[in-house]
């Protein structure tokens, strides 16, 4: 139960069999129904999860009322507002589940009873901060300079279970467009590969 985290974090630190009891002891896996909200803009963020199962979506409500989709979180990937669980001042995203979700989760202490306790998770957690770094800036990128089918591509790329998983307005609103071009561009390449 506990290895898919272990084989995450071995893409950045080996852990002794006494320094993966540490971790496994300050982690606690909880499990969330679909729609429920991890998160509300304005709180402030107690958790770093790691997902287990399930499938989870970073948003916010732009100035219209609309929802913007920030990000997708699904098996072994990551999910936190970084900015308020590091600085521990309110949020302004929503983090919600889209599937029934577990996620092991540490809170601010138990993260930094965990860092004290086994040195290496500051590496760990640093090499994992570069790479979501990369992520969001190759995101920016794309969206800036991309035409939307290309962007729907890469998505697919990033993403490969998601269109089968959520509904097409989320992915609509992840890539900036409008649902009615999900489902064309979603026809026109299921149209090339026949």
């Amino acid at each position: 139960m506990f290895q898919n985290i272990i084989k995450n974090l071995s893409r950045f630190v080996i852990l002794t069999p006494e320094e993966e009891k540490i971790y496994e002891d300050l982690l606690t896996l909880q499990k969330f129904p679909k729609k429920t909200l991890l998160l509300r803009e304005g709180e402030i963020c107690q958790f770093e999860g790691f997902i287990k199962e399930g499938c989870v979506r970073t948003y916010y409500v732009d100035e219209n009322g609309f929802e913007v989709t920030l990000l997708f979180a699904v098996e072994d990937w990551w999910i936190t507002d970084l900015a308020s669980f590091n600085s521990q001042t309110p949020s302004r995203v929503f983090i919600e589940t889209l599937e029934d979700t577990e996620i092991y989760i540490l809170n601010p202490s138990s993260k930094e009873e965990l860092m004290q306790k086994v040195p290496k998770f500051e590496r760990a957690f640093r090499l994992m901060m570069q790479k979501y770094v990369v992520t969001l800036q190759n995101r920016l990128i794309n969206t800036i300079s991309q035409p939307a089918t290309d962007r729907y591509l890469d998505f697919i790329k990033v993403y490969p279970t998601i269109p089968q998983r959520v509904a097409q307005y989320y992915i609509a609103s992840y890539l900036g467009v409008s649902k009615e071009f999900v489902s064309t561009i979603r026809k026109r390449l299921a149209t090339k590969e026949k």
